[in-house]
C-alpha cells in the first residue's frame, strides 16, 4: 500500500456508492403509501433538511438489497477491504438507512450520516471527518463538484463522475482511483418516456377513419393534436409510475433496466419532468374542443388512481387498463366533434379487456417460470392463470360478436353500401384473437400485446386485411 491507501477510505453515498439519492428513494416510497403527505413534506421542508430527512426516516423503510450498486466501486471497496483498510461511509442521507446500507454490505468499519440534529452534507461532512481524522488523514470517494471542498482537504481521491470531474479533482489532491461515469444520453431520456409506447394512442385516429373523414386536413389535425396531447400525457403518467414502482421494478426481469430503476437517470429528471409533461399536454389540448379537455383530464385522474392504488386490485386493475384503452377512441371522438357509436365502444371494451388480461397472464407466466408464486406490487397469483385465459379468450371472443352484430345492424347501412363485405373480417378477428391467446399461453407474449401487435407481421396483416374488408364494402 501507498501512504494514501493506508489511510481510512470514506465513502459518499448519494450518487457515489449507489446511482440514487436516498432522499428522493424515500420520498417516492412516502408518496405510494400515501400521497396526500405531500402537504406535511411541504411544512417539514420549512424546518430544514434533516428536520425533513427525520420525519421520512420514521414513516418509510427502504429495501436497500434493491437499490442500484455502483458495482465497478463497490469492487475496488471489497479489495480495499480484503487488504484490511479501513472504509467508512459518509452521507448526507439519514443515518437510518446509512446503517441499514452498512448492515447488508457488511464493508464498512464505521457509519456516519445525517441524524435529527445535523444534516452531514457540505461544509457539515468535510468538518466533521477533518475533525475526526485531521488534516489529509483520510482519501474521500465522491461524484460531484461540491465533494471539491472535502478533496481540498484529503490525501487523495476516489472519484465517481466524468472526465472533468477527474481532472478538477486532480487539482485538489492526487487520485487514487476513478471511476468514470457518462452522463444520460438523449436515448436514455427517450427510453424514460416510453416513447414506443406513444403508438399505443393511434386510438384517437380510429373515430376519424371510421367516420371515414381521413381526408379532411382540418379534422386529421385535429386529430394530430389530440395524438400529440394525449402522447405527451402518458409519458407524464410513465414518469410518475416509474418513480412509485421502483423496488417493484428493481425485482422485475426485465423493468429493472428501466433508466429511473437502474439508475441512469437521476429521479429528480422525473420528479421535475412528470408536471412538466403535463402542462405540455394542456398547452397541445388547449386547442382542440373542451370535450377533448375533459376526457383527457378524465385520463389523467384515472391513470393517477391506477398508479397509486387501482394496479394492486385483482381484475380492477385489467377493467382499469382497457377502460384507458378505450378512453382514447372517445378522445379521439371528441377531437374531431364527432358522434362516437355504442358498436365502437363495446367492441373496444371487449377487445381492450382481452388485451390487459393478456397482460397480466403473461407477467404470471413469467413468475411460474421462476417459480414464483405471487406477482409483486399486483394481487395475482400462479394459480389464477387458467381462469384469466378463459376470461381473457371469452372478452376477445366478445368482441369478435359485436363486431358481427354491427355488420348485421341497420346502423352500417348508412355508413357502408354492401356490408355484407365485411364478414370475412370477424373470421380474421377470430383468428388474431385465438393467435395471440396461444401466443401468451406458450410464454411467446411480451409485457404489452398491443406493442407486440405493431410489431407482430402476422397481426398487421390480419389488420391490413380487415381494413381491406371495410373499404371493399364502402
Amino acid at each position: 500500500m501507498s501512504d494514501s491507501n493506508k489511510k481510512p477510505l470514506v465513502v459518499d453515498l448519494d450518487g457515489t456508492l449507489i446511482k440514487t439519492d436516498l432522499l428522493l428513494e424515500s420520498f417516492m416510497l412516502l408518496m405510494r403509501a400515501n400521497p396526500f403527505l405531500l402537504f406535511l413534506v411541504l411544512v417539514w421542508v420549512c424546518k430544514g433538511k434533516s428536520y425533513l430527512k427525520q420525519q421520512i426516516a420514521q414513516r418509510v423503510e427502504i429495501p436497500v438489497q434493491f437499490l442500484p450498486y455502483s458495482a465497478d466501486l463497490l469492487d475496488y471497496l471489497k479489495s480495499q477491504k480484503q487488504q484490511g483498510r479501513e472504509l467508512v461511509l459518509a452521507t448526507a442521507s439519514h443515518e437510518r438507512y446509512a446503517t441499514a446500507i452498512a448492515d447488508h454490505l457488511q464493508l464498512f468499519d464505521h457509519v456516519l450520516a445525517t441524524n435529527e440534529s445535523v444534516n452531514l452534507s457540505g461544509a457539515h461532512k468535510r468538518e466533521a471527518l477533518i475533525k475526526r481524522y485531521g488534516e489529509g488523514g483520510f482519501v474521500y470517494a465522491g461524484n460531484a463538484s461540491v465533494d471539491l471542498n472535502v478533496w481540498s482537504h484529503s490525501a487523495a481521491a476516489v472519484v465517481v463522475g466524468s472526465d472533468n470531474l477527474v481532472a478538477s479533482a486532480s487539482r485538489q489532491c492526487s487520485i487514487e482511483a476513478s471511476f468514470v461515469q457518462k452522463p444520460p444520453s438523449i436515448k436514455t431520456f427517450i427510453k424514460a418516456l416510453r416513447v414506443h409506447q406513444w403508438v399505443k394512442n393511434g386510438l384517437v385516429f380510429v373515430p376519424l377513419l371510421t367516420a371515414h373523414q381521413m381526408q379532411d386536413p382540418k379534422l386529421l389535425l385535429m386529430s394530430v393534436l389530440g395524438f400529440i396531447a394525449f402522447s405527451v400525457c402518458a409519458s407524464s403518467v410513465y414518469f410518475l409510475n416509474d418513480l412509485l414502482d421502483l423496488f417493484d421494478d428493481r425485482q422485475h426481469a426485465t423493468k429493472c433496466n428501466r433508466p429511473f430503476a437502474a439508475g441512469t437517470l437521476s429521479l429528480l429528471v422525473g420528479i421535475l419532468g412528470t408536471p412538466l409533461l403535463l402542462l405540455t399536454a394542456v398547452v397541445a389540448s388547449w386547442f382542440l374542443p373542451t370535450q377533448f379537455q375533459i376526457v383527457l383530464a378524465v385520463y389523467y385522474v384515472l391513470t393517477l388512481a391506477y398508479s397509486f392504488k387501482l394496479k394492486r386490485l385483482v381484475m380492477v386493475d385489467v377493467v382499469t387498463l382497457a377502460s384507458l384503452y378505450t378512453i382514447r377512441i372517445v378522445a379521439g371522438a371528441a377531437a374531431i366533434s364527432v358522434l362516437l357509436s355504442f358498436w365502437l365502444l363495446s367492441f373496444s371494451i371487449f377487445v381492450f379487456l382481452s388485451l390487459a388480461i393478456i397482460k397480466r397472464y403473461t407477467e404470471l407466466m413469467k413468475l411460474k417460470a421462476k417459480s414464483a408464486s405471487k406477482a409483486l406490487g399486483r394481487g395475482y397469483q400462479v394459480e389464477d392463470l387458467e381462469l384469466l385465459s378463459s376470461l381473457g379468450g371469452a372478452s376477445g371472443y366478445l368482441s369478435v360478436l359485436v363486431l358481427a352484430l354491427y355488420i348485421n345492424s341497420p346502423d352500417v347501412k348508412s355508413m357502408y353500401s354492401d356490408p355484407v363485405l365485411m364478414w370475412p373480417a370477424c373470421l380474421v378477428m377470430l383468428y388474431w384473437v385465438s393467435r395471440i391467446w396461444i401466443i401468451a399461453h406458450r410464454g411467446n407474449m411480451e409485457d404489452d400485446p398491443i406493442v407486440f401487435a405493431l410489431k407482430d407481421r402476422a397481426s398487421l396483416v390480419c389488420g391490413a386485411l380487415i381494413a381491406g374488408f371495410m373499404f371493399m364494402a364502402v
